[in-house]
């Protein structure tokens, strides 16, 4: 059986984003919300934000050793930020951009289980190689990249200088192909050049992550199988899939297996749950211990206890 006491002898490195994130608590849907007026809900909650950033906050509140490399501005919330990680046990190589503020994310999270995200990123887009300090990929065994959209300096040529760099350590390249904000409104030329800096890194990532409709989204694909032969194709090692309710699945040289949701009570936590499958996924991914499918059933696990508010994975600020 596999258990969490696996997870602390784990080494992870992100690189991503790093934010506010001020979450709503499940409200209903509609146009009213574009209009003038006042809604009442039953709260608000502020922690840290960006994909990478949570990521780095729930391996180090599994046990993993854990680093994190982002952009923040020159103002106190990055520093609040920084706290809040380093709380988690999170060692943080945080470049700080003078001039510049740190982000914040308004998440609108619905009770039909979708969500809204109202975002400004200033330090995030600054993020570039130069801003990476190599030094956190040392003696770590596993590197994520995370919102690999957000900054175009690393889209066009930093994430190959700093995937390069991780295999020529020897690290194992887990790529999150979460949803780019430009494919909603962007021209086609543009999203199709910036598909393609993300396709020339995938011979490179020996796991790929996302949703079905982000999946989908990426490969120009109708239906996940198809996109999931694209990505196979493209030179992806293996690919994690977050299916929702459906649960979990892998797909690796031709073969997909899934796990089914495990149980949730009551779902308390309505975001994030995509992010600790990935991170459970990429910390066990050098494991002996436990087929892939029994590893999806424990990241399934985690993310259910997660969800009933069992694990306090994602770090809040003060």
């Amino acid at each position: 059986m596999l258990d969490a006491s696996l997870f602390r002898d784990s080494h992870l490195c992100v690189v991503g984003a790093i934010c506010r994130d001020v979450k709503t608590a499940p409200l209903p849907p509609g146009d009213y919300l574009l209009h003038d007026g006042e809604t009442s809900i039953g709260g608000v909650r502020e922690t840290i934000g960006g994909g990478g950033a949570n990521s780095a906050g729930m391996a180090g509140n599994l046990g993993a050793e854990v680093r994190f490399c982002g952009v923040i501005g020159d103002d106190e919330l990055g520093q609040r930020l920084r706290r809040a990680l380093e709380r988690s046990g999170v060692r943080c190589f945080l470049h700080c951009a003078r001039g510049l503020g740190t982000g914040t994310t308004v998440n609108l999270v619905y009770a039909s289980g979708e969500r809204h995200f109202l975002s400004c990123h200033p330090n995030n887009a600054a993020l570039s190689f130069e801003h990476i300090e190599l030094a956190a990929l040392a003696g770590t065994r596993h590197l994520l990249r995370a919102d690999v959209w957000f900054s175009e300096p690393m889209l066009y040529g930093g994430n190959m200088k700093l995937f390069q760099e991780a295999r020529r350590l020897g690290l194992a390249i887990s790529l999150d192909l979460n949803w780019d904000p430009k494919w909603r409104h962007a021209p086609a030329e543009e999203i199709a050049r910036r598909k393609e800096a993300v396709r020339e890194l995938l011979p490179l990532v020996d796991l790929a992550h996302g949703n079905v409709r982000e999946l989908c989204a990426f490969a120009d694909s109708p239906d996940l199988m198809s996109g999931l032969q694209k990505l196979s194709g493209w030179g992806t090692g293996a690919v994690v899939v977050h299916n929702g309710v459906k649960g979990a699945g892998y797909f690796c040289a031709g073969r997909f297996e899934t796990a089914p949701p495990v149980f949730v009570k009551e779902s308390v936590m309505a975001t994030g749950t995509g992010d600790v499958l990935s991170v459970c996924m990429a910390l066990l991914h050098d494991r002996n211990e436990g087929t892939v499918l029994e590893k999806l059933r424990f990241a399934n696990t985690i993310v259910g206890e997660f969800m009933e508010g069992r694990r306090e994975l994602i770090p809040g600020l003060e």
